[in-house]
């Protein structure tokens, strides 16, 4: 039975709860998207120093970089019905466990074939975790408060980008231990961590409200009282066939082939991102590029913050969500145009950036409206599982068109991409949920 609400109001215990929550378990799903991220696109900085030793091409590499996501596809949606049968603690620990172990065995590869290896065992070891996070998130989080939620992880790919940007370039520059090339070493410093990780959530992340030592048990139905009333069904053990039903939903259709588009911009972005900087000055050092390579990042992390906070206050996700795509497809452009010059160049990439960043709560955010309770672990999995065809599409076009000299040229394609998610949403129907008003309290500690 879930706890009276006339015993504490309402305003003071949800306060409270969800304080809690978002010191607890928000801290877990940045850390673990944060490595996730930074392990999936460290390669994009080691490219800078193996592209000599193994001899990779900038095509070879957008499909040595693309390649990662064929596999994770396959894997996307059996994961997350594995994650909510075993539980969030075990499958999310299992998956952070491996994929750290792979990211440091590409450490040791001296092929491109045995490259091609790797990354396909990379994104079998990373399937399911975002969609996973994301419905771990639906356990803790009211459709209110979910968009600054999801927000907050999606927060890590800006996150780990300048990390792995600020640390891939210094480690290619100055590290060498064992007579071992710096681009080997991006891979094992920054896949080891993983692991570690990996046993702490396996120790330490509860699966449930239910389950949370670090709340009470008022406090705990409280939260799964007002989680539950939120769909109009109860919750049940949904059979495979049920769950796999949210597939045939034409809105989550709409939404994922939308959201494919979306990501060849993101990952073609993300990918290429490097090499873009030093195009601007071939003098440029890993160091360098490293350095700047981080500042659209940063720029794109506030405006993430901002745009979700403000999306979550008026209800409105779609047009927020349009209106970023234009703005990464106008940044694209801008990139081209000014490609060798180094200021008017990182502020295009930085529109680029708050666009394809920004964009991801208030997308989130709406495609939950779409889902019942049954739907919601095949439905997110579904839309993530066709979007990440746009993470093979966008490297992958972007590499066969770039040249030597001419990255940018391959942009057109993503500019595209971006343009046609904006028309594709521009026609969608989604309804609106009223906001749901927040002690300042609660504001500040989710934001």
């Amino acid at each position: 039975m879930g706890v009276s609400r006339s015993a504490v109001p309402d305003s003071e215990i949800g306060a409270r709860t969800l304080k809690k929550v978002s010191y607890r378990i928000l801290p877990f799903v940045m850390l673990l998207y944060i490595f996730n991220y930074m392990d999936r696109t460290n390669i994009s900085y080691a490219q800078l120093g193996m592209q000599h030793e193994l001899g990779i091409t900038v095509g070879t590499f957008g499909a040595v970089a693309s390649i990662f996501f064929l596999a994770y596809v396959v894997f996307e949606i059996p994961s997350n019905m594995a994650l909510k049968k075993f539980g969030a603690r075990i499958w999310l620990a299992r998956i952070a466990i491996t994929w750290g172990i792979v990211t440091v065995i590409m450490g040791f590869v001296n092929s491109v074939t045995q490259l091609y290896v790797a990354r396909v065992a990379l994104g079998i070891a990373e399937a399911g975790l975002f969609p996973g996070l994301l419905l771990y998130l639906t356990f803790w989080f009211r459709s209110g408060e979910r968009a600054r939620a999801i927000a907050m992880m999606a927060m890590a790919q800006p996150i780990a980008m300048i990390i792995g940007s600020f640390t891939g370039g210094l480690i290619l520059d100055h590290i060498s231990w064992f007579d071992m090339s710096g681009w080997r070493w991006v891979f094992i410093l920054q896949g080891a961590p993983t692991i570690v990780l990996g046993l702490i959530v396996l120790v330490y992340l509860p699966n449930r409200p239910r389950e949370a030592k670090f709340l009470t048990t008022q406090e705990s139905e409280w939260l799964e009282d007002e989680i539950t009333a939120e769909y109009q069904e109860p919750e049940t053990h949904a059979g495979v066939k049920e769950q796999l039903g949210a597939i045939k939903n034409r809105k989550i259709l709409h939404l994922a082939v939308a959201n494919l588009f979306a990501a060849c911009g993101l990952y073609g972005f993300t990918f290429f991102l490097p090499q873009i900087v030093k195009q601007m000055d071939p003098s440029y050092s890993a160091t360098n590029i490293g350095f700047l390579g981080a500042v659209p990042f940063v720029v794109g992390a506030v405006g993430m913050l901002l745009i979700s906070r403000y999306s979550d206050r008026t209800g409105e996700r779609k047009l927020f969500v349009i209106g970023l795509m234009v703005l990464a497809a106008v940044g694209l452009f801008g990139t081209i145009v000014f490609r060798h010059s180094p200021v008017l160049a990182l502020t295009s990439l930085s529109m680029v950036a708050v666009g394809v960043l920004g964009y991801m709560a208030p997308y989130w955010a709406m495609a939950a409206q779409v889902l019942t309770r049954a739907e919601t672990a095949v439905g997110l999995a579904a839309i993530n599982t066709i979007a990440a065809m746009g993470g093979f599409f966008g490297p992958y076009v972007i590499g066969k068109n770039a040249t030597a000299d001419n990255v940018t040229i391959g942009l057109y394609f993503p500019i595209a991409c971006l343009l046609i998610c904006a028309v594709m949403l521009a026609f969608l129907k989604i309804p609106k949920k009223a906001p749901v008003e927040l002690e300042e309290a609660t504001t500040s500690t989710s934001s």
